[in-house]
């Protein structure tokens, strides 16, 4: 009995019969400027030309120039809201005509406002930062512990490390305190660093020698107006 093999295919296999599968389709470009409108009214804060980018599939310089039209919009058109460019980042600010109104409408009688002790202290460090806490308090002339401790709570100001010659913890801002004065950096901060002392001159007095008070410390020797 004769019997016959089947020859092995060689090649590709036979195209398949039926229909192909559709392709899914590409999504619809975004519009732009409503996309970073939409991003902008929920952030928390600036938000980076790059990160704004990279989250909308555009080119960077497209982010930056659409934002900058928008802001100029803004103004243009006499909006109660402003798109700033603050800390390096983008975000929408009330204008400051306005800012009275959204002060009674959000605090309703309430004040939340640093006290000339807190905005003393901060304006120091701002501009002789990194500063330990007794060079402030040599620099004020009063403890500086509880108002410090208080800019710390509030976010505006961060340890940075420690004086290699003491120990002394350092003090700087932060981005946030960047943000609440509408600054892009530090060097925008007004020209009054020479009107603060050397800190030289107050080496003598402070010799990191205003003693370095615990933080955890009773608050009673403090000024009464560090709160």
């Amino acid at each position: 009995m004769t019997t016959h093999e089947t020859p092995e295919r060689t090649g590709p296999p036979p195209p398949a019969t039926g229909p192909r599968p559709a392709e899914p389709e590409a999504p619809e470009p975004v519009a732009l400027k409503p996309a970073l409108e939409a991003v902008l009214m929920v952030v928390d804060e600036p938000a980076t030309e790059e990160h704004l980018a990279k989250v909308l599939g555009h080119p960077r310089r497209a982010v930056a120039d659409a934002l900058r039209e928008l802001a100029d919009e803004y103004t243009a058109d006499g909006r109660g809201f402003e798109l700033r460019l603050v800390a390096g980042g983008w975000r929408f600010y009330t204008r400051a005509a306005y800012a009275s109104v959204v002060d009674g409408f959000v605090l309703d009688g309430q004040h939340a406002r640093l006290t000339q002790a807190a905005l003393e202290t901060l304006a120091v460090v701002a501009y002789r930062q990194p500063v330990s806490r007794s060079r402030v308090s040599a620099i004020r002339g009063v403890n500086c512990d509880g108002v410090m401790r208080t800019l710390l709570q509030r976010g505006l100001l961060a340890e940075a490390g420690t004086e290699p010659e003491t120990g002394a913890i350092l003090y700087v801002t932060t981005h946030y305190f960047l943000e609440r004065m509408g600054l892009r950096g530090l060097d925008e901060l007004p020209e009054l660093a020479p009107f603060l002392p050397e800190a030289d001159q107050v080496e003598g007095e402070s010799q990191e020698g205003v003693p370095s008070f615990d933080v955890d410390a009773d608050d009673s020797g403090d000024s009464p107006t560090d709160h």
